[in-house]
């Protein structure tokens, strides 16, 4: 089986070594920013960005979409919000989504009409 660890060791079965709990990341739990879902996470780890609570939008949005460069009062106060691995995963499927479809003429589709006019 190996040694006993010394106090402030941990072990790593999956990685076959070993470091100081100090090295270890610690887990934290939160709530994603998008989803509202508790989820555990290790910080340096996560996806995060920065939000304007002033205007709920991501720093240096507008509200028109577009990007712009944010003012020095708006970084001041812009707050580190976090994204949990499944929202992460959606946004990265509808970015290919929309990626395969770019170039592809949407005319053709019919529009939907009411069936009464």
């Amino acid at each position: 089986m190996g040694r006993i660890p010394r106090m402030g060791e941990l072990y790593s079965a999956r990685e076959g070594g070993r470091y100081r709990m100090s090295d270890a990341e610690v887990t934290t739990i939160g709530t994603c920013f998008l989803c509202k879902r508790t989820f555990a996470y290790k910080p340096g780890r996560v996806f995060t960005f920065k939000h304007d609570p002033e205007t709920n939008l991501p720093l240096g949005m507008t509200v028109a979409a577009t990007w712009r460069e944010p003012s020095p009062e708006a970084v001041a106060r812009a707050e580190e919000r976090v994204v949990c691995p499944n929202c992460v995963d959606k946004a990265k499927r509808l970015w290919d989504g929309k990626q395969r479809w770019e170039g592809r003429d949407m005319s053709a589709w019919a529009a939907w009409r009411r069936p009464d006019r």
